[in-house]
């Protein structure tokens, strides 16, 4: 959303006369949008939905999550990535990833398919074999547009991107809301997740004009598989990280202690996305089309670093501080177990888009080597320490889960390491783009909490703590003239202006 006009110089991309910098402000807009809208409607259809249904029914959904990410990660083989890096990619290359994500999924869903009453039997829920093969749709029909999504990423199309993921998440919420609403439980969270893939779909073939065709080679696939295999391995390491917790606790634990933390991950998945999926969006072409040149590399991260940590701090550590009003309030009372999950969630969750920002460097820089090792020792590390705090606090999830929560925010120097060695970024100079943001949003957050200690009904203090905190934050942003800031105002200024001109 800022203005990135004082580091790009004129580009262009794939043929579009307008240039990089502009295509980057259109983007970064409309990646903020789409994120800002989902979320907005991913809180109203998430609320209804937690009235309506019960910690045990986002429990079975929750323990498949893991299975439909891995056969996602196996899905695609990291090809979307690959063909963004191509300068740039020929009907042919998006014809051969289009056939190979078919074969794949088909054959994924075959073995999961068979692999259902063992995934019922290691979770103790028989249910589990009829919901597992049905959900398991979802990424079978996703395969079909894999490659007309990494076109409109490719060519920044950011703006039918929002369009796209509006439309398919207002009829598949819906669809999830009246399933629950009519006592189908945990088959409405199921029929959300298929109905949603099936109009993304649905989308990506009306914006995208291009069509594959029957004539099949898959010469292009090998030319990209150095490059994607490592993308493909890192993206499962992605997936191990982010639902081992789930994953350890739906084979221990009782499946609605399983609900709570997934709903309480929901909830600060939902929240750290609007800012990684805004950067996720836009990074790496931009840092592809500035390949080659070390230092404009280096101007370019350390403004996307900054405008990630003006985001993600206030957002992820301001739903910590309104977490306990936040549950009670709009949740309701039978979801308070969750709350403490949800702020130690939370507080690695702000750290969690820097991450995109880092990850989508070494992309960038064509380096998957370089993204698969990080991951992988992350994932090394984060296991062991889960598995021996769960044998040492078998009782407390919650220990469980301040440990990995921990660990995630440390883990953040070895991708400076490997911003280092990429493009000379130094620690001192990461520092200075993230700390002030940090340090900015702990003092404002503590002076709200100071101010609202006299308030005792949970909804007027949830109103008084987003207002007052957002308040001070805007404030000191703009009496310290951060520049960030004063860039993101003017570039909305300017889109108003042009708005209503």
């Amino acid at each position: 959303m800022c203005n990135f006009a004082t580091i790009f110089e004129q580009q262009y991309m794939e043929g579009n006369p307008q240039p990089l910098k502009e295509r980057t402000e259109q983007s970064l807009f409309w990646s903020m949008l789409n994120n800002g809208t989902l979320q907005v409607l991913n809180i109203l259809f998430g609320v209804v939905l937690a009235r309506l249904l019960t910690p045990g029914d986002y429990g079975i959904v929750g323990v498949l999550t893991i299975f439909s990410l891995l056969a996602g990660n196996l899905q695609s083989s990291g090809f979307t990535q690959a063909l963004i890096n191509l300068k740039p990619p020929k009907d042919e290359d998006y014809n051969s990833v289009f056939w190979f994500n078919v074969i794949a999924s088909v054959i994924i869903y075959t073995l999961l398919w068979f692999c259902a009453p063992l995934i019922a039997d290691f979770f103790h829920q028989p249910v589990l074999v009829d919901v597992s093969r049905f959900v398991f749709l979802s990424f079978l029909i996703s395969s079909l547009g894999i490659a007309q999504g990494g076109y409109l990423i490719k060519n920044m199309m950011n703006r039918e991107v929002a369009i796209i993921n509006f439309i398919a998440l207002l009829c598949s919420g819906s669809t999830g809301i009246v399933l629950a609403f009519n006592g189908y439980a945990y088959w409405s969270l199921a029929w959300q997740q298929v109905i949603y893939i099936t109009v993304l779909n649905m989308g990506r073939y009306y914006f995208v004009k291009w069509r594959p065709s029957w004539h099949i080679d898959f010469g292009p696939v090998k030319r990209m598989f150095g490059f994607a295999v490592n993308i493909l391995f890192t993206n499962i390491i992605n997936t191990l990280s982010g639902q081992i917790l789930t994953f350890i606790f739906g084979r221990f634990f009782p499946i609605a202690q399983v609900g709570n933390f997934t709903q309480a991950n929901k909830w600060n998945t939902q929240a750290n996305t609007f800012v990684s999926g805004t950067m996720g969006q836009v990074v790496q072409p931009v840092l592809v089309n500035v390949a080659g040149d070390k230092e404009r590399q280096k101007r370019v991260f350390r403004k996307m670093l900054r405008f990630t940590a003006f985001v993600a701090f206030p957002v992820m550590l301001g739903l910590t501080l309104v977490a306990r009003e936040f549950v009670t309030v709009v949740l309701g009372h039978k979801w308070l177990d969750c709350i403490p999950l949800l702020q130690v969630l939370c507080i690695a969750g702000a750290f969690m888009p820097l991450y995109t920002v880092y990850q989508q460097l070494a992309i960038g820089c064509k380096r998957s080597d370089l993204y698969l090792w990080c991951n992988l020792g992350q994932i090394v590390l984060q296991i062991g320490l889960i598995l021996l705090c769960y044998y040492l606090f078998s009782q407390s999830i919650l220990v469980v889960v301040a440990v990995y929560s921990a660990f995630m925010i440390l883990w953040l120097a070895a991708w400076q390491v490997v911003a280092k060695h990429l493009i000379d970024l130094k620690w001192l100079e990461a520092i200075f783009d993230i700390a002030p943001f940090l340090l900015i949003t702990l003092a404002v957050f503590a002076l709200t909490y100071l101010a609202t200690l006299w308030i005792e009904n949970n909804m007027l203090l949830l109103i008084a703590k987003i207002v007052i905190s957002a308040t001070l934050y805007i404030a000191v942003m703009k009496l310290a003239k951060v520049k960030i800031f004063a860039e993101c105002w003017e570039f909305m200024r300017k889109k108003f202006k042009r708005q209503h001109a």
